[in-house]
């Protein structure tokens, strides 16, 4: 495999990017080797600059749900082209994207439209606590929320200890407001609770977990979480930039039964253009400027190219509710084939998947929350990625990340890939 424009772009890059890269991930350090420039990409594909030609697991990290460069999508933007990139006036379809956004997710009965999943969580944060006059939050340790000060926050010590930055430049003060709970662990989200009785504005959560691999709530830990924030008067938010319109055409709110009061949403809502979204309940988005004196703006928020990629792909969704069976029995599929290999060769790792989100971690650990996912042999998994990458799969340079099926993978492309995970397989485990 050729990467000579690759490492000659990553060289350049890094003398006027930091790192080399405008995403952490992405630089590769986890998985060693230099990461691959991408010119183009079509369908299951991804090709570099170098023309090497890859089956990707990664779909843009989830937006592109119907694969790349879907004729529809495509079809929106170029008529929108033509009436501007820009307004920064009301437009449309705005109303038609938040009418959609209401009408498809129950727990919705406003939305505010921003431009990305950090702003939308961010903004989130700030109307609870508006809402509520509270300030602390809680969240859980490997949930990735963005990179707002708020959400940059390790465990420390314990349960119930404050927060404290997890990166140089978030001031103590905002760490001190954050609490951290250990990821389905519903007795640490109860006596972070009582410790702090009346001063948590909200809890935080990913219904299901995709930034510390994909990990799944166990049964009664959104219900236990939902219990909490009704009794004590908190904001319960899910975090769905990741499984919004992943999991269902209702997201994970839908596929799993448990209701928030405000919901964070990007990714698949943009068609793979920069967009994000935030909504709840009337009475808490009333709290938004301009109806209320939470402020929040952005010139670019509502942009009418967005709008219009993110408005084809919503309707394509609602429209066809049989694709999210496609997509899980396209998974499951892939995810059997996977294991049995595994199995053959006298391997055991965990997989965990629902729906069309699947990570297998280097461990035989069950994989519950950050702390047993941190179990998994790294220096493995970046063998095994490189591994792939040879045989024409490109796949998340993280442990930590899920992988995403879009429909584009075919049974006869997801044979390939369980041929190319048997070969690698057998090549680190020499």
């Amino acid at each position: 495999m050729k990467t000579v424009k690759s490492s000659e772009l990553f060289s350049k890059a890094k003398e006027y990017i930091p790192g080399g890269v405008n995403s952490p991930v992405r630089a590769f350090r986890a998985v060693g080797g230099n990461p691959l420039f991408i010119k183009r990409a079509k369908g299951a594909y991804l090709f570099d600059e170098d023309d090497n030609q890859f089956i990707e697991l990664i779909n843009s990290w989830g937006p592109m749900i119907l694969g790349h460069g879907n004729e529809l999508i495509e079809k929106s933007v170029r008529e929108a082209l033509s009436d501007s990139l820009s307004f920064g006036a009301p437009s449309r379809k705005e109303v038609e994207m938040a009418e959609l956004i209401v009408n498809m997710v129950p727990s919705v009965e406003m939305v505010r439209m921003v431009n990305s999943g950090t702003e939308a969580t961010m903004s989130a944060i700030r109307v609870a606590r508006g809402y509520t006059g509270r300030e602390k939050i809680i969240k859980f340790e490997g949930c990735y929320h963005g990179h707002g000060d708020s959400f940059l926050i390790a465990a420390g010590s314990g349960a119930v200890t404050m927060g404290v930055p997890d990166s140089p430049g978030v001031p103590q003060g905002v760490a001190n407001d954050t609490l951290t709970a250990p990821y389905n662990n519903i007795e640490a989200v109860k006596l972070l609770v009582e410790k702090n009785k009346n001063k948590i504005a909200a809890i935080i959560v990913e219904p299901v977990a995709g930034n510390m691999g994909c990990v799944l709530p166990k049964p009664g830990f959104l219900e236990g979480l939902r219990k909490i924030c009704d009794e004590e008067n908190i904001v319960l938010i899910f975090d769905e930039v990741m499984t919004g319109f992943r999991l269902s055409a209702s997201g994970a709110q839908g596929a799993l039964g448990v209701q928030a009061d405000m919901t964070t949403l990007g990714k698949i809502i943009g068609g793979g253009m920069p967009v994000g979204a935030y909504g709840g309940k009337k009475e808490i988005m009333q709290k938004v400027s301009p109806a209320g004196p939470v402020y929040q703006a952005g010139t670019l928020s509502g942009n009418p190219i967005a709008m219009s990629a993110g408005l084809t792909i919503l309707k394509y969704l609602n429209e066809h509710p049989d694709i999210y069976n496609q997509l899980s029995k396209q998974t499951d599929y892939l995810v059997k084939g996977l294991k049995k290999a595994n199995n053959l060769l006298g391997l055991d790792y965990t997989f965990n998947h629902i729906g069309s989100m699947f990570t297998m971690f280097f461990t035989n650990t069950s994989v519950v929350d950050f702390e047993t996912a941190k179990q998994s042999d790294l220096k493995k998994f970046a063998e095994y990625f490189q591994a792939m990458l040879s045989r024409g799969v490109y796949m998340a340079p993280s442990q930590f990340e899920s992988l995403f099926i879009s429909t584009a993978i075919s049974t006869e492309l997801a044979d390939q890939i369980i041929l190319a995970h048997t070969e690698s397989m057998k090549q680190i485990h020499n």
